[in-house]
Order: C-alpha cells, then sequence, then structure tokens
C-alpha cells in the first residue's frame, strides 16, 4: 500500500524510504505518474497552469487550476477548493502532462471549476491525519447503522475531506437501494454532510486494497482503472482448469489478469489448425488437448474410449494429415508419427537443497489384532462348524440325557446293584 510516513524534499522525490518512488509495497502513492520532463534544465516558460491533485494516497484524483502560480512540485501537499470547503491533497502532476492525462480521461479544461489555494502548513496537515483516524471508527459505526435499518447495501469505505466537514461513503449494493432515512442518521450521528457513492466489486477492492496470489498488490489498487468484463473462456484459451476458487480474485469477481495475456494465446492458437479428427487405418482419432508451448497437439483413437495411449503430433504434421484425408489417404499409424516428449525428472541433491533436509515418507502403522467376542470364534472359542477339540471342561449340565437308553434302562455292562433282584 501507499507509504504514508515518506515525505519529499525539495528536488520532489520521496525521502522517507529514499527509493525514488519504487519500494516493494507498490511506491510511494497509487497510480503514480513519473514526469520525464520534470528533469531539464531549461524552464518552460509557458508552462500549463492546470495541476492533477492526488487524495488520500491517490484513491482519488483531479485537476485543479492554479492561478496565482504557487509555487508547488509533484509531491508537495496543496490546500484546493471544494463545493463545501477545502480538502487537502499532494501534487501528483504538473507541466504538459497534465495536458494529456486530461485528454486521456476526456476532460475539457471548461470542466476544471476549482483552484488551489495555497501550500499545506502543519496545521492542514495534522488536521488531514485526525480525519484520516476517523474513517475507520466511522466505517464501524455506518455498517452497524446500516444493518440496523435492514438495507441490502455494505459500506466498503468512507473518506473524509480535510477539512471534516464532508463525508463520502462508498457502498456496493445489487440493486437499487432507497438510503433516504440512513443518510439522516448518519448527518445525526457523525455532524457532517454525507455523500454516497455506490461502486462495484472490483472498485471497492481497489480502495481497500491487499495482495493477491502472485504476492503483489492488486492491480486495481496500484494501476488498473479500465475494469473490462472477464468471463470463463478467457481461462479456456489459456488452458486453465475451471476452478472458481482459483479463478477468483479478492473481489470474489474472475480475476482481471486472465485478460492480460488473452490476445497473445488467441494469437498463438491462431497458429493450430482447426482439426479434432483424423482418420487412419487404424482408426479415427480424436483431438484430446492442445500443448500451445510446445506446437503440439494430442490425439487418441476412438476405440480406446478415453483409456488408450495419447499421441503427440507437430501441427505441421497435423495439418499435412488433414491434407490426406481431403484427398482420401489414410496414414498407417500415429505411433510412427508421434513426437517423443522428454519427461523431466527431478532429482534431489544437497548443492541446490538449501536447508539440506530430506523429507522421509510417513510410517505406515501396523494394525493390531482386534480380539473377537466369545461365542463368535473369538479367544478361548470354538468357531462354528469347526471340529478342533476344545480344552474347556464340560459344564456340569452339559450332555444331561445323552447316557440313559430309550427304553428308561441302563447302559450295558453297568457294574451297579439291580434293585429288581431284591426280594
Amino acid at each position: 500500500m501507499a507509504c504514508a510516513a515518506c515525505a519529499c524534499n525539495t528536488g520532489g522525490k520521496p525521502s522517507g524510504c529514499n527509493s525514488q518512488g519504487g519500494c516493494a509495497s507498490g511506491g510511494c502513492n497509487r497510480l503514480n505518474t513519473f514526469d520525464w520532463l520534470s528533469q531539464l534544465d531549461l524552464p518552460d516558460p509557458s508552462s500549463y497552469d492546470l495541476v492533477e491533485v492526488s487524495f488520500k494516497h491517490g484513491a482519488r484524483k483531479g485537476f485543479f487550476r492554479n492561478p496565482d502560480r504557487v509555487q508547488a512540485i509533484t509531491g508537495d501537499m496543496v490546500v484546493v477548493e471544494s463545493n463545501t470547503g477545502y480538502d487537502v491533497g499532494r501534487v501528483s502532476l504538473t507541466g504538459e502532462l497534465v495536458r494529456l492525462q486530461m485528454k486521456k480521461k476526456k476532460t475539457t479544461e471548461k470542466h476544471v471549476l476549482y483552484s488551489i489555494l495555497r501550500p499545506a502548513n502543519e496545521r492542514d496537515l495534522d488536521r488531514v491525519a485526525e480525519a484520516r483516524d476517523l474513517e475507520y471508527p466511522t466505517l464501524v459505526r455506518a455498517r452497524a447503522i446500516a444493518a440496523s435499518l435492514n438495507l441490502n447495501m455494505k459500506i466498503g469505505e468512507v473518506e473524509f475531506q480535510g477539512d471534516r466537514r464532508k463525508a463520502s461513503f462508498y457502498y456496493t449494493a445489487e440493486g437499487r437501494v432507497d438510503f433516504r432515512e440512513l443518510i439522516r442518521h448518519f448527518a445525526r450521528e457523525f455532524k457532517v454532510k454525507v455523500e454516497m457513492k455506490q461502486i462495484g466489486a472490483r472498485q471497492e477492492s481497489g480502495l481497500i486494497g491487499g495482495l493477491g496470489p502472485c504476492g503483489r498488490e492488486l492491480c486495481c489498487s496500484t494501476w488498473l482503472t479500465d475494469f473490462k468484463s472477464v468471463n470463463t473462456a478467457a481461462a479456456r484459451y489459456q488452458n486453465l482448469a475451471i476452478n472458481q476458487a482459483k479463478l477468483s480474485g479478492q473481489c470474489g469477481r474472475l480475476k482481471c489478469c486472465l485478460n492480460f495475456e488473452l490476445d497473445t494465446y488467441l494469437e498463438a492458437i491462431g497458429e493450430f489448425p482447426d482439426i479434432d479428427r483424423i482418420k487412419t487405418q487404424e482408426g479415427n482419432a480424436v483431438l484430446v488437448k492442445t500443448d500451445i508451448f510446445k506446437g503440439l497437439m494430442y490425439f487418441a483413437y476412438e476405440r480406446d474410449h478415453g483409456r488408450g495411449r495419447l499421441y503427440p503430433l507437430d501441427k505441421d504434421r497435423v495439418k499435412e494429415f488433414d491434407d490426406m484425408n481431403r484427398r482420401q489417404e489414410f496414414p498407417v499409424s500415429l505411433a510412427a508419427e508421434q513426437v517423443i516428449v522428454n519427461q523431466v525428472t527431478e532429482e534431489h541433491t544437497f548443492d541446490d537443497d538449501v536447508t539440506g533436509v530430506v523429507e522421509l515418507p510417513p510410517d505406515k502403522r501396523k494394525k493390531k489384532k482386534r480380539n473377537k467376542p466369545r461365542g463368535a470364534g473369538g479367544r478361548g472359542g470354538q468357531a462354528p462348524g469347526s471340529s478342533a477339540p476344545s480344552d474347556r471342561p464340560a459344564q456340569p449340565n452339559q450332555g444331561r440325557g445323552k447316557g440313559r437308553r430309550k427304553g428308561g434302562g441302563r447302559k450295558p455292562g453297568h457294574s451297579g446293584p439291580d434293585k429288581s433282584n431284591k426280594a
């Protein structure tokens, strides 16, 4: 984000970090513009009387007149006019580059209504710092008030004017919101003039700022101002997986950077033949994927039903096969025409390793033998249908009635006394 602690010296260069506006945080201001004409030895006697001033570290910019020729160079803090008082900003561009910037933004000189009053003093800077400290508590309270009124909107950012007489509330909403009652609550709560500005999701991310998956600051918060529509076709042309989580940015929409290289990919795809099927003597082959960087097209036979081998062919060779098919000539097979793709295998060496730590594979945990319950073939029991003898003693009631004969007599060979022979 923009460095709030950087001050400017007499040469118009930042002196806080001594990096000339190119620190790792993205520079000392958003939407920076380098004035190449400021280093000329001979000054321009008829310099342009309009200057560009940025507010809140480049979050908002505007053009102002300099009729009194206030001595202000790029990087100086100045006090400018506004419709409700005055504001304090930083001069971001002077000279003839302002004319080019106005032409780029399609702004004419008659639309520039306000002028620069004077250079900012210490009291003005302290007042601006106090206004910046009030913005976050005001944002939290404003969100609570909007939630209490059951409004379908989200307040993303609050910006106070330099004299603290006016506050701009930036919000996002799906549709039209009637916030007349909300403005009355804000005016009664914060004692300032309230201005509501509706913005999009990408503009909200640009105001809040943050870091992207690439590790750099968001493009919308540093240099991007023209937000073009992005669709999933841009990802398909670049052979990217349609994963909504990976293709979405901080704003919840598709990343703007998907359009940055789209023209290059479309130009490269135009060099490939528009062919999705090749007829050979072994059968018909269909196109599976295309490698734009290597210039290869991968085909597979239809009979394999997606489980067969892929044959990489050069795009020029595919064009020759297409000409042969139009002449009713068919190549023998794709195996003889395929391009051998070298598989790069990475070998671990301690010289390339910074830490010198080798990751060992996880140990496989051995499964413990669990004891089965009794009566179900467990420990000490006998499995059903098993004929193995058991070491357990028989129960007292086990085998009751097995020793008697059917007629109620005793077993043969019984040596006990016979009660029937008694007199």
